[in-house]
């Protein structure tokens, strides 16, 4: 009985610490230079798991789109045929237009902004350049739950309505003096990119998204204690 007893709790105690364990990230370093140049500086959830996997496929997925020009985002699509398309694509552009000195290039930096046994967040910030007056370029946050379930803002966030009102508290006093005029004449509103740090919420937007390109970027952090109120989980 006593050997039954130590045999249960030994398998529990495995159980729990598989469930419980942390997923460990790596990075991944890559340059791709055959006639288009796409550079790689992401992290990787390291480990044969449904987690590790599920987060890798949304990150790798995120990427491919950039690199490929679809009417529609494919959550489908292969982040080494996506290389391919783009390097491939610009092959094309240069036999057409042979004087032009233009070059392609393309370049993620990612990286895990937050992790606790609730939730990571992962930003990436996506660079592409296929023409233009200037290159495509975007931060995008990912926030996963521990089983690598990507994570929606009403998974995350409750009394949206209070909670906008309080960002839009932080948003003015980050833009007090600004004459730019921000969201278009339009009503303030959340970005499309809500991430999180170890000092508390980011809110992200990017360019075009409330302001023209050379406005640039608004970016701001509420501290946990002022909105811990309204998470879900951290």
């Amino acid at each position: 009985m006593k050997q039954f007893i130590k045999l249960f709790l030994c398998l529990t105690l495995c159980f729990s610490c598989a469930v419980t364990a942390p997923i460990i990230f790596s990075e991944v370093n890559e340059l791709f230079e055959n006639n288009a140049v796409v550079e790689l500086n992401i992290p990787k959830a390291e480990g044969n798991t449904e987690q590790s996997e599920a987060i890798n496929k949304v990150i790798t997925n995120h990427i491919a789109n950039m690199l490929v020009f679809l009417e529609e985002p494919s959550d489908t699509l292969q982040l080494n045929y996506a290389i391919n398309k783009f390097d491939s694509e610009f092959k094309r552009f240069k036999e057409e237009f042979e004087e032009s000195a233009m070059v392609w290039d393309a370049s993620f930096d990612g990286e895990v902004t937050y992790q606790s046994s609730e939730l990571i967040s992962i930003a990436i910030n996506g660079y592409v350049n296929s023409g233009g007056a200037h290159g495509n370029s975007n931060v995008t946050f990912f926030n996963f739950d521990a089983s690598g379930k990507r994570l929606s803002f009403n998974d995350i966030f409750e009394n949206q309505d209070a909670l906008t009102s309080l960002v839009n508290s932080y948003f003015e006093a980050e833009t007090e003096g600004s004459n730019i005029n921000y969201f278009f004449g339009e009503e303030f509103h959340l970005p499309a990119n809500i991430g999180f740090n170890d000092e508390g919420v980011i809110f992200f937007y990017n360019v075009y998204e409330i302001a023209s390109y050379a406005d640039g970027i608004t970016e701001f952090t509420i501290p946990f204690d002022e909105i811990d109120s309204y998470l879900k989980l951290y």
